[in-house]
């Protein structure tokens, strides 16, 4: 009786339904990475011009320097600062309403300055984004629904 559960419970799967299952999935993967890497590729340096002009723009206020820019296509960070001098941008920036954009760029390009969310840095963003909360608010829902909703 106990050989007989054994064998109910356990099925047996031979190498061709193994090696089905997992190349449907494979190719399903690879088609969607395709897909997303291309949109990146073809939106990346009209991102890095967008950026880099928004940066100059805002920089005639801070007066600060950077070691270099990167665009990047990441799922969850809009932006980042490193303590090197490095600012990331996510290339989805360019799908964001400009207010929300320039939000980003000033809060990296602020963090140049001051690497932590200190009461200090917050004035420092005040000054050219004086509605600063509300973008913030606003980059939470978005983040809620996920980056990819905003390609669609």
């Amino acid at each position: 009786m106990s050989l007989q559960k054994s064998r109910r419970v356990a099925p047996v799967f031979c190498d061709s339904m193994i090696g089905m299952f997992f190349r449907k999935r494979i190719r399903i993967v690879r088609k969607r990475a395709a897909t997303v890497t291309k949109h990146y590729v073809s939106h990346k340096e009209e991102a890095r011009a967008f950026v880099l002009a928004r940066l100059l723009h805002f920089n005639q206020h801070y007066q600060l320097s950077w070691n270099r820019v990167a665009i990047r296509n990441q799922r969850r960070c809009w932006g980042s600062c490193s303590a090197k001098g490095n600012l990331n941008f996510n290339y989805k920036i360019l799908f964001l309403p400009a207010q929300l954009a320039d939000y980003i760029i000033v809060h990296e390009l602020c963090h140049l300055t001051h690497l932590h969310h200190g009461k200090v840095f917050w004035d420092l963003v005040a000054e050219q984004i004086p509605d600063y909360r509300k973008s913030l608010l606003e980059l939470r829902e978005i983040d809620k629904r996920g980056h990819g909703a905003l390609l669609k």
